[in-house]
Parts: structure tokens; sequence; C-alpha cells
């Protein structure tokens, strides 16, 4: 009797704590604590702060901010004696004609700006024109070796304009191993259409947009390019760009490809492994007048110099601007942008701390990189891709926070651009000692990792990622994550809406921060180098630069 006396609560303890074992909430305990952040957010989210936009007192406020805190935590300037980077830009609002005129069919054609088409420049010049330049169809406007595939082949564009589909030939192929699939390489993606029309020589580019493979409908389009847009100044005023850049329609496209007798899809036409350019017969004419605006921003650099490696760094980054003041909704004209990415700059400024409390400090340097820019194209990255104050080729990696989950922690952890390169590794190791999961893109196929600054690191040759919560909230399952999401797409996503409260749930925040300072540490005491992974289109452009 004694002996099952002492056995009950032996055996009834092992249930217990089995019972633990099996409930156990996963977690990334780690040194930053979400009251941190909260802090930070609750600064950066301010009205006061008028929503961050550059060129305005809400950047000089956030600017002084940030450089503030990170003197108070003692981790040194970035750039030399200072904590920015100038960033000059320049705003350029294109007005085009009212209509697009294509000649030389059978029956002249005119096409309404901003209902049919719109249309800008980069060249930072008052007027531009295309005149009778002659329409050519390049299928999806892509060159890429690695999948053995070229629509400018034996093709001579100079003095014409092109017309391309968006998206890559892999979307809804069906054919496995062809590009990626539904999951869009950087040849989908708008910025390189652009980019490669130019390299070509084209006078103008004019992307076809199409709902699905874009994944936004037509209003997108017109909100995001009619107006004032802001660029990096270059040297040559941007005369290297293509004189004209835009969208037309799918159905304004489909009037003009009928001509050649292309009809039908489109992009199956387009996506056949014999496809050549097809030459229109048409000619399109088009001016646009531009006034021009030229003013310097700021990125924000701080730095954790390395105690073996000092010239090798990681590099953690995230956008400090957002959209300013705005058209008025329910009565508030303050586009704060909590969410959006005070979070992640709020995140970064805890790891910042979390690196500078270390006992064990880091071999290699940490730099922590607030970029501006990142809501009128990605343009604080850019420049620091062109303009690096730390070379490329010593630089191990880039981790990037951009609108954390603000719905609690997670079970799952969304990689975007999963399968590019070795980073993710790191990430999924830390994942798994917490009894988490690492997903892919929540919407592979709209491009999301072309779509934040770690992309302009990825573009260098940089192994870079960025990761978010995913939906399943470990309190309250994934039916509520997916629901705050979608919410938060549909209600507050670059509306005033996305502003700070004391109620705020920062536990996701949190989470994200300290997965991503517990990556980089182990990053940051290794000799090796990450690496891009067999088939990405980042892969050439880091080899190169490595010297293999």
């Amino acid at each position: 009797m004694k002996y099952k006396q002492h056995f009950l609560p032996l055996a009834l303890l092992i249930g217990v704590l089995s019972s633990c074992a099996q409930n156990e909430k996963p977690a990334s305990a780690g040194p930053i604590k979400p009251e941190t952040i909260k802090a930070h957010i609750a600064v950066l989210a301010n009205d006061s702060l008028q929503g961050r936009r550059p060129f305005t007192t809400g950047e000089t406020k956030t600017v002084n901010y940030l450089s503030a805190q990170f003197k108070k935590m003692g981790v040194e300037p970035g750039n030399g004696n200072s904590y920015v980077q100038k960033v000059p830009m320049v705003e350029i609002t294109s007005t085009p004609s009212a209509t697009m005129e294509i000649t030389g069919g059978k029956q002249n054609i005119s096409l309404k700006a901003v209902e049919d088409f719109v249309a800008f420049t980069r060249r930072e010049q008052d007027t531009i024109q295309l005149k009778n330049s002659p329409l050519v169809f390049a299928g999806y406007g892509v060159v890429a070796p690695e999948y053995k595939w070229n629509d400018y082949k034996d093709l001579d564009v100079k003095g014409k304009t092109v017309i391309v589909l968006v998206n890559d030939p892999g979307f809804k192929s069906n054919e496995k191993g062809f590009f990626r699939g539904d999951t869009m390489t950087y040849y989908g993606r708008w910025t390189y259409k652009y980019e490669e029309a130019a390299r070509q020589g084209a006078a103008g580019v004019i992307i076809v947009h199409q709902t699905e493979p874009a994944s936004y409908d037509w209003s997108v389009i017109k909100n995001s390019n009619t107006g004032a847009k802001l660029y990096l100044q270059e040297k040559d005023k941007h005369k290297s760009r293509c004189k004209i850049e835009g969208w037309m329609t799918e159905q304004a496209a489909t009037k003009l490809l009928a001509s050649a007798g292309i009809t039908g899809d489109i992009r199956a036409y387009a996506r056949k492994k014999d496809f050549k350019a097809v030459s229109l017969n048409l000619n399109v004419s088009l001016s646009l007048s531009n006034k021009l605006k030229y003013a310097t921003s700021q990125n924000v650099i701080a730095k954790i110099t390395g105690s073996k490696r000092p010239n090798e760094y990681i590099i953690y980054s995230a956008h400090w601007d957002h959209f300013g003041i705005g058209p008025k909704i329910n009565g508030d004209s303050i586009y704060n942008g909590a969410v959006d990415n005070a979070s992640g700059v709020a995140a970064m400024l805890g790891v910042a701390k979390a690196f500078k409390d270390a006992k064990e400090k880091p071999e290699r340097s940490i730099i922590f990189l607030a970029v501006t820019g990142e809501e009128q194209g990605l343009l604080g990255s850019e420049y620091y891709g062109s303009n690096p104050i730390y070379p490329l080729n010593k630089t191990v990696a880039n981790l990037n926070m951009d609108a954390l989950g603000f719905y609690g922690k997670t079970k799952d952890v969304s990689i975007k651009g999963k399968g590019q390169n070795e980073v993710e590794d790191y990430v999924v190791k830390e994942l798994e000692k917490n009894q988490m999961i690492a997903v892919g893109d929540q919407r592979p196929g709209a491009g999301s990792y072309y779509r934040s600054d770690h992309f302009n690191f990825a573009k260098v040759g940089v192994p870079a990622i960025d990761i978010v919560n995913g939906f399943e909230s470990i309190d309250k399952g994934a039916d509520y994550g997916k629901a705050q999401k979608k919410e938060y797409n549909e209600k507050h996503y670059h509306q005033p809406s996305d502003e700070y409260s004391d109620k705020m749930n920062v536990d996701g925040f949190e989470q994200i921060a300290n997965i991503l300072f517990k990556v980089g540490f182990k990053l940051s005491n290794e000799t090796t180098f990450p690496e891009w992974k067999k088939g990405s289109e980042f892969k050439a452009v880091r080899d190169k630069s490595m010297g293999k």
C-alpha cells in the first residue's frame, strides 16, 4: 500500500508534465519585450509625426527620434560620424495628353487617359513625346537566362514602344518546373518590365493589366500612377529609361492585338516556347507634361561593431515612412501607419537594444537601417543598394521587418520568397526550436518578395529575407488570424485607421523581433556566408560579386 501511495502521485505528475508538453504554446522567448516595442510605436504612430511622409515635419521628427534612440542605447552612428544617409529624390507630376492615338490600322483608335491607360515618365524634363512610335507586342517582356527565355531575341526595339504582359510565363501555365509556376519571379514584377525595356532601348513600354496575374484591379493602377511620383535623382536625369512608361487595360490591349491577328488567350499565346515578338503594324502618339520638384530625404543608419570580424556585416532593415496627411476618411486625415511600418521600426529598435545589452558580443558587425520612401517605390533601400556604405560582398545577409502581425503570436511564420536563399534555413531551425512552422507566401502570385525593402538587397546579390506572422493565432486559432488579416487589408491598410491604441496587441511584433534577433546573432558568430539557392534569379549577381 505504501508503494502504491507513492506511485500514484508520481504517475499523476508524469501525466501532468506530459499534458503540459503536448499543450505547450509555441513562443519565441527572447530578450525583446512587447512593452519596449509598444512604447516606440506610441511615438512613431503619434499624430505629431503627421504620418511620417518624406520631406515633411514628420520626417524631421522621425529621423531625430530614431537617431536619438540609437544614441541613447549606445549604438554608434552608421555613416561615419552621422546617423543619416542623405537620399536625393525628384518628385515628378506627369500629366498625359487626354488620349493615346493609335494609327496605321484600318481605322484609328483613341484610348482615354485613366479610363484606358495611365502614362508617366522618370525622365527629368518638362515635356515628353512619342510621335508615331511603332508598336511591338513583346510577350512577357522577359529575358531570363536561367529559364532559357528571351522575349527580345533578334528584336530591335529602338524608337519603338513595346506592349508586354504583367507577371511571368509560369503563372497559370500548369507546367511543372516552368519558371516557378504560380509563384511570381522577379521577371513578373512590373518594375522589371520597365527596366528591361529600357535596357533594350525601347522608346516606350506599356504593361497590359489583368487582374488575376497582377493581383489587384485597375483601380489600384489608377490610384498609384496618377499624380506626383517620387524617384531617386540620377546623374543622367533618367535619360537611360524609356521616354514613357505606363499601363493599359486588358480591353484596350485586346483591340490592338486583334489587329495583328492575336486573339483568344493572349497569355497562352505569349507562353509558347517558340514565341517571337510581333510587330502590330500600328503607331502610337502620346505626350506628357511634367512638373519637377527636387528634395532630399534621409535613411537612418546605426552600427554595432563586430568583436572579431568587424568588416563583415548583417543588416536589419525597416522602412520608417508612411503616407503623411491625405484625404479625410471618417474625419481623420493623418495616415499614421502603426502597423505599416511603425511595427517594423519599433521591432528593429528592440533588436538593436538586445544586441547592445547581450553579454556575448556579435563577432560580425550589426547594421540597423531605417529607410525612407518605401511607400513611394522602395526608394531608400534602392539608394542604399546603389550607394552602399558597407561593401555588398561583405554583407552576409539582410533581415527585413515590414507590417508585422498585429493579432498576437502565431504558430506559423510566413517566409516571403520561400525557397530563395539559405537565410530561411536559419529561420526554420529557430522556429522548430519553438514548436513553430514555416509557411511560404500567403499570396505567391502577388510577388510579395519583390514588394518590400529586402528586395533591393536581393537585387544586388545580398541574401535577404522578410518574415511576418502567419495566420494561426496561438490563442484564437487560424480562422481568427485570417479574419484579422482580411479586415486589416480591406479596412485599414494604407488608411488613417492604421493607428496606435493602448489596446494594440504587439505580441506578434515581439515574436518576429526575437526570431530575427536570434537568427542574426547566430549569423554574426559564424564564418560562412549563406548563399542563394539553385534557380534563384539573384544567384548569378551574388556569385559574381563573391568572385565565383
